[in-house]
């Protein structure tokens, strides 16, 4: 299996890397002061980290809903949250035109999973020579991501890593079968299971996305368990006021007993 290096941060090293941050970038005092914790959650317990926040949610289930600061206001709090912290950050992107300017600040490009079969935007985020993460999107197959992996590996691009979110179990439900790392592994890429994700509950709330938050815990120890290479975890103060996803967010206080606890179980796997 190949390795990714996002900067300072190996995936698929034999280390277990976390990817945290908010659903979307709700303001820059907020998305620093959650960036600032997280950081220090991740070096107290020597996890590797990346931090994630989107600078738009394109897909929201209402026309209303909180989408985001938008691209170049995005980038300019993410650009502040690596120097702040030090820390790679990750965003997505939704049109091939969007991937030259996020490369300026980016570490790692992100392809939602709606948009995983995009050919165009997986090749714009490949050029960009960046790592490109790709979220296997609720439709899918897991086997079916190697023609994903394989368009951005087209346009010169080996550093590809592959994200489980769930896939659609009749209306507004995913689930979570873990047997997709494994057999995304067989790619050669590197694997993360996006923990609150698959749990989420799509327009589960009529206008808004639901979530089973309750679930986060033991869905990533058991992620953990089955072996992967990282976990994805959206993470707020209070996720009963978050701007997106709330319903299916870790609280910022269960970041540190969790890590604690997944770092136990790999170490006792191997």
């Amino acid at each position: 299996m190949r390795t990714v290096q996002v900067r300072d941060v190996t995936i698929g090293g034999g280390t277990l890397v976390l990817i945290a941050g908010p659903c979307v970038i709700e303001s820059r005092d907020h998305c620093l002061f959650l960036a600032e914790r997280i950081a220090e959650t991740a070096r107290r317990r020597g996890v590797p980290c990346i931090f994630k926040a989107s600078f738009d949610k394109a897909n929201r289930t209402s026309a209303s809903s909180f989408r985001g600061p938008g691209l170049t206001e995005g980038l300019a709090v993410l650009a502040e949250v690596k120097a702040a912290t030090g820390l790679p950050v990750v965003s997505d992107i939704h049109e091939p035109g969007q991937a030259p300017q996020a490369s300026e600040v980016l570490d790692m490009i992100q392809i939602p999973a709606f948009l995983c079969r995009q050919t165009d935007l997986l090749a714009a985020a490949g050029r960009t020579g960046l790592p490109v993460n790709i979220k296997k999107g609720q439709f899918m197959a897991p086997w079916d991501m190697a023609h994903a992996v394989e368009k951005v590996r087209l346009a010169g691009n080996d550093s590809v890593v592959l994200t489980e979110r769930g896939t659609s179990l009749g209306y507004n439900n995913l689930v979570c079968d873990l047997r997709s790392l494994a057999i995304m592994r067989e790619t050669g890429c590197p694997v993360i299971l996006d923990v609150t994700h698959s749990l989420q509950l799509p327009g589960g709330m009529g206008s808004s996305s639901g979530g089973a938050a309750w679930l986060i815990e033991p869905l990533a120890r058991a992620g953990v368990a089955f072996g992967l290479d990282g976990v994805f975890l959206e993470v707020h103060e209070d996720p009963e006021r978050a701007k997106s996803d709330g319903p299916n967010s870790l609280r910022l206080d269960r970041l540190e007993p969790l890590i604690e606890s997944l770092l136990r179980i790999r170490e006792a796997s191997g």
